[in-house]
């Protein structure tokens, strides 16, 4: 398979998918409103999502070291457009639930598994550009995704679930006429490739990588619970303003995702992920400093940037330095993500009710701790840390 021809159909499927996946993010809390669910059962409704991520993303992975990626690619897909469908069906509060429930456990399928295919066609050389495609392709989607949906939202609240059910059809037809299979039988039949567990994942050599993503996704996803509050206090920003400024942050983060190739070639991935986590420390302290709609806009663009490469890069890391399926790597990589969006909600809304500006400075300090971590794994490596 040739890597030109293969990212911009990966590109295609990962940027549709996080299209119809951010369709439902601007209506979803309206439409619990409207069947009777309470602050505390709309924040359940979210994590619940998550948390079934985080429980099934290995299982996935693993199953897609056997069986390939593709099948399991469609099986994602096809759950999300059965979760999206269920969700506009739905006349009661445990019917959201359980669309939600379905949803995680099927669409926690897609990212590892796409990250796998990446690392299944991609020499060492360019496992960094095509991480970064991913990347970039899941962001633009997460952009165009919520702003459709706003706008389908005054028209009529089920309208939104609609449209993502038949975009992620649309998606699954593509992937099965379009995507081919990347690991061969060969490949799946190998037995030299070392069983995974989460005992093997915590202590094993590479554990540390697991833990920075963790913290790094905590502060990430501290920062989107509770910033909307804090440049209103700050700032005097509204809903429509925040929107243009996290479309700038994402635009700005996708397009140096879309450069990781050339990154990576020059710099190699362990100088990115320190360099990238020291930026989103300096973005996270100059977030305390915001006035106006061009400080926040450039403050939070310079977060963005640091945080942005830090995934693609970990995940080109792993996949070259695991003895592990591919499929299994980013599986388990992809749960420590998620218990970082449970948490970092949960510690966000915490911090910022004892002093707003907490939760940012709580991100400084996770920052350094993901920094030390690194640190951590590069003095017991004994392997070089990137192909250049």
């Amino acid at each position: 398979m040739k890597l030109n021809k293969v990212l911009p159909v990966l590109f295609a499927i990962m940027f549709l998918v996080m299209v119809g996946f951010g369709i439902i993010i601007p209506v979803l809390p309206f439409y619990a409103e409207e069947l009777g669910a309470s602050p505390t059962e709309l924040g359940l409704l979210m994590a619940i999502y998550s948390l079934m991520q985080f429980i099934f993303a290995p299982m996935w992975g693993r199953l897609s070291d056997r069986i390939g990626r593709k099948p399991v690619i469609m099986i994602g897909i096809l759950g999300l457009s059965i979760s999206f469908f269920l969700l506009a069906l739905s006349t009661q509060i445990w019917m959201l639930f359980a669309a939600r429930i379905i949803g995680g456990i099927l669409s926690a399928a897609n990212m590892p598994t796409v990250m796998a295919y990446v690392a299944d066609i991609t020499t060492d050389e360019d496992r960094g550009k095509g991480m970064g495609i991913i990347g970039a392709a899941t962001g633009l989607g997460f952009i165009f995704g919520p702003a459709i949906g706003g706008t389908f939202t005054n028209i009529n609240l089920h309208t939104p679930f609609y449209i993502s059910g038949t975009l992620s059809i649309i998606t699954f037809f593509f992937v099965f006429f379009v995507l081919k299979e990347s690991l061969h039988s060969s490949v799946k039949k190998d037995s030299s490739k070392e069983k995974s567990s989460w005992g093997s994942v915590v202590r094993g050599p590479l554990s540390m990588l697991y833990f920075l993503q963790f913290f790094i996704s905590l502060s990430l996803s501290g920062l989107e619970a509770t910033f909307a509050y804090f440049a209103a206090v700050k700032a005097g920003l509204d809903s429509v303003t925040l929107g243009y400024i996290f479309m700038i942050m994402g635009l700005a983060s996708a397009f140096v995702q879309g450069s990781m190739g050339k990154l990576t070639k020059r710099f190699g991935e362990a100088t990115i992920i320190k360099v990238g986590i020291l930026i989103s420390a300096i973005g996270f302290g100059l977030i305390l400093l915001i006035k106006d709609f061009t400080t926040a806009a450039i403050f939070l663009t310079i977060f963005g940037i640091g945080n942005g490469v830090i995934r693609p890069s970990v995940s080109s890391l792993l996949t070259k330095k695991s003895k592990t399926g591919h499929g299994a790597t980013t599986g388990y990589l992809s749960s420590f993500d998620s218990l970082g969006r449970i948490a970092g909600p949960i510690l966000g809304g915490v911090l910022y009710s004892i002093a707003i500006g907490l939760p940012y400075i709580s991100g400084i300090v996770l920052s350094l701790v993901a920094y030390l971590l690194f640190r951590v794994y590069t003095s017991r490596s004994s392997q070089p840390l990137s192909s250049t």
